[in-house]
């Protein structure tokens, strides 16, 4: 039997509380009477009615003001009733989220059946909240959005409904953010979680194979984009896909079909993407090293991960959540938190996001457990490392930059011999060149 419908009464008027309480008892709802919209605030969370109906002219504090206060907080649907209710009265109270406005005297029947469409309409949200929460728990996402900062709490609303979607997805944000966990998260959440979620990291592809790790050949290797086939497909750091792969993996998400390296064979294949990105792509594709229409089809639907700098108060309690975790791993009693830990976690840039303030918590719990160590203490250790890269392709870049320099120095500028020096061909050199922001002139002086 499904559980009655709850109620909470609010009017002024002894006589009016008490007709419509008898009037909803006897159609089956619980029913909470109270005399003002103050004491009507305190009692919504210990109660938890599905509704709330309430006279409009009270002294103290109106109706409408209480519909303000609900307005502020978690609450159920706001219900209005009063004898000296108009038009203009009414539609300001829907506007500013009533549910409905009804003018004195009332039919009864209308009465409860504009309650009791607010009362499901209530009970619906809320189990379609729960359901979220529930799948946003199994799929880690709180583990790996934790915070309350309202964009990642949006955040984590929109990745429930784009798991549900097949449509590609753009993950952007800086390196640490977290975008890979998101991209897993995504492929648990959705209709395809029983088949493979396969990561593809392009920076790291080998400049000869581009096309055999994604497609496969015609006999020995099967290739990211078939290992996927059903699944996910996720593109890390997409930016650094070649343009000729870009060009057939454009083809393959419009299409579904792909041709594995010395075959002509055409086969069918039913893949989402994902995708996720470091850089800004727009600049990349002005300077012709990244297809607009290849970006128009992978930013189907973007979710843009904030950098922890920007998330206030969740910097404090995302670090005390990596801590205890720690502490659990190490086998350490729990480490309280100090003003001057707090102090120096709210001072730091955080350019490493996350991923840098597990590490030092990591370091500050590694330390307690040798009997000393401070935030401050862990963090310095973070500022000698500074100058390496952060990932992979960094390091890369970083490498070929320099390379290339002492190439075109050596060289004096001949951009063949240069090419031919550094086992390349010329129009990749000139590319790498463009994308490294390399000035050939100032390399010569």
């Amino acid at each position: 039997m499904a559980e009655h419908f709850r109620a909470l009464i609010v009017d002024d008027d002894a006589e009016m509380r008490q007709s419509l309480a008898v009037l909803l008892e006897r159609s089956d709802w619980v029913v909470d009477a109270v005399g003002s919209a103050q004491v009507a605030l305190s009692r919504i969370v210990a109660t938890a009615p599905d509704v709330v109906l309430s006279d409009v002219r009270m002294p103290g504090m109106s109706g409408l003001e209480l519909l303000d206060e609900m307005s502020r907080r978690p609450a159920p649907p706001l219900v209005l009733i009063s004898a000296h209710g108009d038009i203009p009265m009414a539609v300001d109270a829907i506007q500013n989220g009533a549910y409905s406005f009804l003018e004195k005297p009332f039919e009864p029947r209308r009465l409860l059946t504009v309650l009791k469409h607010a009362a499901e309409q209530h009970r619906l949200s809320d189990m379609t909240k729960r359901m979220r929460e529930q799948l946003v728990s199994l799929s880690g996402l709180d583990r790996v959005l934790l915070g309350s900062d309202l964009r990642v709490a949006e955040l984590k609303a929109e990745a429930v409904d784009l798991a549900l979607s097949d449509a590609p997805v753009l993950i952007t944000g800086e390196t640490g953010t977290g975008k890979e966990l998101v991209a897993r998260a995504l492929h648990r959440l959705g209709p395809r979680r029983d088949k493979e979620f396969v990561a593809l990291n392009c920076a790291t592809l080998a400049p000869d194979r581009v096309e055999e790790q994604m497609f496969g050949t015609a006999e020995t290797l099967l290739g990211s984009f078939r290992k996927a086939d059903g699944g996910t497909l996720f593109l890390d750091e997409v930016a650094a896909c070649p343009i000729p792969v870009q060009i057939k993996l454009l083809r393959a998400m419009e299409t579904g079909v792909i041709q594995p390296v010395g075959t002509d064979a055409e086969i069918q294949t039913d893949v989402r993407i994902v995708a996720a990105t470091n850089e800004d792509l727009a600049p990349l594709v002005d300077a012709g090293l990244f297809r607009a229409d290849f970006l128009f089809r992978l930013n189907a639907f973007e979710l843009r991960l904030p950098r922890l700098i920007d998330r206030g108060d969740d910097i404090v309690m995302l670090y005390e959540h990596f801590v205890s975790q720690f502490c659990e791993t190490y086998e350490i009693s729990p480490i309280e938190i100090t003003s001057e830990d707090a102090a120096a976690l709210l001072a730091h840039g955080w350019p490493g996001n996350v991923r840098e303030l597990r590490h030092v918590a990591e370091r500050r719990v590694l330390a307690a457990r040798r009997g000393g160590g401070s935030v401050a203490e862990a963090l310095r250790t973070d500022d000698l490392i500074d100058d390496v890269p952060a990932t992979l392709r960094e390091a890369v870049a970083r490498f070929e930059k320099t390379l290339i320099s002492q190439a075109i120095s050596n060289h004096g500028g001949r951009m063949d011999a240069v090419a031919e020096a550094l086992g390349i061909g010329r129009r990749t050199l000139n590319d790498k060149i463009v994308k490294l922001g390399l000035e050939k002139s100032k390399l010569l002086e």
